[in-house]
């Protein structure tokens, strides 16, 4: 069963029908606002998307316009008769009539200069007192000088300002006003002008060009041309809610003509752009179409990039409505559905709520009912429900089922008084019989088993000691032929004459085994580090032989008192159990420490851990239990049992833990001082 499954079959029946009745309106109509808020609201930011994006397009076709009418102003101006009589009147040298002719097509134009070029590049004539002697290098007027009228935005540089006009230089002079957002610059002001630049050829007779007529209009602080276009793309009452339509030009990314306000009416010009917006337009040549924080206030905005006549991005083209009057009118009319919703969500809940009433309040009688027949109150009854629906034919059944049941249960109680005294009866009976049985068979089988060890004990006893007497013997005539000689080995000597006691030792031991009254030993203060080494030596062979890497950590710093044999023995079995489990290569683990308890130091810990496959807990369980192995083939099962009989002896312990498949430790556990048991 599921936790879904358990969860629901726990609640009671009024939460589920609460839940059955409200489920629909606390998840369908949340669910339901829910996307209508989304999608609504993002449809909704797209319509002010595109109203925006249509703005910018009247804004785009006013411009181009306006570059057009000037383009158009300037080549009627060169294919008209007039220019054509005053520059023939200038060859006769008069030359007053051309230049009041330019003065007053500046006028009319609405340019800022215009001059007239020959063929030759030489400046003819101008409107003002001062222009470039030389016509300027730009494309529309080396088109022009090929016999193409041309009309384009460029840059000029304030030099080039100020060869036609002092007052365009001055008027192009833009402080640039910090910016939040704006991309870091060195710079503090823009000097260069934004200008629409257009230029058309005057031809002789046989059409060839023999000059060139050139002007322009600085856009920098042109407050007519900007507020021009933002009364064509916003007129009068063209937005809803109060909201206040801007239009700005940028040279690169710095505000050079606009109608947005700072403050007390103060025009915005010299603000910059934010980092995000001149990286899209001006570094990728996109659109931008979305809000924009603008100066000081969130606009719904649209810029794209203004080209110059050698194809460069160098300004920006934008319109944009304040966005606040449009936010205030999608939240107020997002509030008001989803207070419509909460109402009727309100409504329709207590409705649902009145009717699930009429149906849990007779079900909670029927439950209680049952809970009180469960406590055990037989007089417990439903009684009479008002409603004769399928709900009161229930409860009525269910009153009827309880009578029939009390009656049951008196006849079965006293029958079932007497049946369970009597089994309880016969179960401690057969319950102590078993227990009895069970520890009488373990005492007979390991009285058995000892007994069978005793037996064969006390004849290996003979046996092993005569061959034990020729090696010692053999072993003092080696060292004394020897000599000096024997000075390398004398170290493998000593253990040899060790081993040989020791062996000694262990048929002692076998024999206590069997006869544990007669024991009797000898107890020294040893170095656990050197024990651990020494019995390390006699199974290095097997540690080779299965290739297991020894890893030594001696921290003990106090000696134990014990009887070194026996804990050698101890520490050589536990060894050659965990070589035996590591048969294809492992690590061996050899460690000792101070073994404390209660701060006060007790004893002295030694570690023995492999990196076999482990032991598994229900064998684990057993394993100092004597005749126990898992070693069918070569096990005797005493190993471990006889280990822990001698550490326990000297009030010690040995522990086992282990993880499959992560190896095993044993930790022998020594005091200081030993307990001797008998």
């Amino acid at each position: 069963m599921s936790l879904a499954q358990r969860v629901w079959r726990a609640h009671s029946i009024r939460a589920k029908l609460l839940a059955l009745a409200l489920l629909p309106l606390f998840l369908v109509l949340p669910v339901s606002i829910a996307v209508l808020v989304v999608f609504g609201g993002n449809s909704y930011d797209r319509l002010l998307t595109v109203k925006v994006q249509s703005d910018l397009a009247v804004a785009h076709s006013y411009f181009e316009r306006v570059k057009e009418a000037l383009g158009r102003g300037i080549e009627a101006l060169a294919n008209s008769a007039q220019l054509e009589r005053a520059h023939a009147r200038r060859s006769r040298g008069d030359g007053a009539v051309l230049a009041s002719l330019l003065r007053d097509a500046t006028r009319d134009l609405g340019l800022d200069f215009l001059n007239l070029y020959g063929a030759d590049g030489r400046l003819i004539a101008s409107s003002s007192a001062r222009a470039p002697q030389v016509m300027l290098d730009w494309k529309v007027t080396r088109d022009a000088r090929s016999g193409k009228a041309a009309t384009a935005i460029d840059i000029f540089s304030a030099q080039d300002l100020a060869q036609f006009d002092a007052a365009l230089a001055e008027r192009a002079l833009t402080p640039f006003i910090a910016t939040e957002n704006a991309t870091p610059t060195d710079r503090a002001a823009e000097s260069r002008g934004m200008v629409i630049h257009a230029a058309a050829p005057l031809r002789d007779e046989t059409g060839a060009v023999r000059a060139v007529v050139v002007g322009g209009s600085l856009l920098n602080k042109n407050l007519d041309f900007v507020d021009g276009l933002n009364e064509i793309v916003y007129p009068e009452g063209a937005l809803p809610f109060g909201s206040q339509g801007t239009a700005t030009l940028f040279l690169d990314d710095v505000r050079v003509a606009t109608n947005v306000r700072l403050f007390e009416g103060a025009r915005a010009i010299g603000t910059r752009v934010s980092q995000a917006v001149r990286q899209a337009v001006l570094g990728e040549g996109r659109t931008w179409l979305d809000s924009a924080f603008v100066v000081n206030d969130w606009y719904v905005s649209a810029y794209e990039p203004v080209i110059d006549g050698e194809g460069r991005r160098v300004g920006m083209l934008y319109v944009g409505y304040l966005e606040k009057p449009f936010r205030l009118v999608k939240q107020t009319t997002l509030a008001i559905i989803v207070g419509v919703f909460l109402l009727a969500m309100g409504c329709a809940t207590l409705i649902s709520l009145h009717w699930a009433r009429g149906i849990f309040r007779p079900i909670e009688r029927m439950h209680g009912t049952m809970s009180a027949a469960e406590g055990g109150d037989d007089r417990a009854r439903v009684g009479v429900v008002p409603q004769g629906d399928e709900i009161g034919e229930l409860a009525a059944h269910l009153d009827r089922l309880l009578d029939r049941l009390q009656a049951q249960k008196l006849a079965l109680r006293q029958w079932g008084e007497e049946l369970d005294q009597r089994v309880a009866e016969r179960t401690r009976e057969l319950a102590q019989a078993l227990d009895d049985l069970r520890s009488t068979q373990r005492q007979l089988v390991i009285s058995e088993k000892l007994a069978a060890v005793g037996q064969l004990t006390a004849g290996m006893a003979h046996e092993i000691n005569n061959p034990i007497a020729v090696i010692q013997g053999n072993i003092e005539v080696l060292a004394d032929i020897l000599g000096t000689n024997a000075e390398p080995v004398r170290e493998e000597i000593r253990l040899i004459r060790g081993q040989v006691h020791r062996i000694r030792l262990i048929v002692t031991k076998l024999l206590q085994f069997a006869r544990p009254a007669e024991f009797a030993g000898y107890l020294q203060s040893v170095d656990a580090r050197q024990m651990v080494q020494d019995s390390l030596v006699l199974v290095g062979h097997q540690t080779k032989k299965s290739g297991v890497v020894v890893v030594e950590q001696y921290r003990a710093t106090r000696a134990v008192t014990i009887n070194p044999s026996e804990l050698q023995q101890v520490l050589i079995n536990l060894m050659v159990n965990a070589v035996q489990a590591m048969p294809q290569g492992g690590t061996l683990t050899l460690s000792t420490e101070d073994w404390c308890e209660d701060g006060q130091p007790v004893g002295v810990c030694i570690g023995v851990a492999d990196s076999g496959a482990g032991i598994a807990p229900e064998v684990l369980a057993h394993i100092f239990n004597p005749f126990f192995t898992t070693k069918k083939a070569d096990g005797t099962g005493l190993g471990l049992w006889v280990s822990l009989g001698l550490v326990e002896r000297y009030g010690g312990r040995i522990s086992a833990h282990s993880t499959p498949g992560a190896g095993a430790t044993f930790t022998v556990w020594l005091l200081h001082e030993p307990r001797i048991q008998e």
